[in-house]
């Protein structure tokens, strides 16, 4: 069973959120979040002011700041986003509105490691 962590829609961060599991945020954060590896979830209803990095964010609710995803942004009916987009993959649904510039960013490639001799 994956793990996630939850801030409460009556929860208000003011600072650093970092994880190293998804985070489903139905409250207000107010800093930087960061969750390399691992989704963010910002429900209806929430607000983040502050930029996300993650493997992969979801947003429903409202964001001011940038986004940088490794795998992919999504932007769904009704959120609202002020700010940068960059990710390989970046979905906006018909009713959200985004207001910033949109970068598709190629995927890191993998590194191959060289036989120790």
């Amino acid at each position: 069973m994956q793990q996630r962590a939850g801030v409460g829609s009556t929860v208000v961060i003011k600072g650093e959120l970092s994880a190293k599991e998804d985070v489903v945020i139905a409250g207000r954060v107010e800093g930087t979040i960061n969750v390399a590896g691992h989704v963010v979830v910002v429900e209806a209803g929430a607000r983040v002011v502050g930029d996300i990095a993650a493997a992969a964010i979801v947003v429903s609710g409202t964001v001011h700041g940038s986004l940088l995803a490794e795998e992919r942004i999504q932007a769904e009916a009704g959120a609202a986003l002020q700010g940068d987009l960059s990710a390989p993959r970046v979905a906006v649904a018909d009713g959200a509105v985004v207001n910033g510039r949109i970068d598709t960013v190629a995927a890191p490639a993998p590194r191959k490691l060289k036989a120790a001799s």
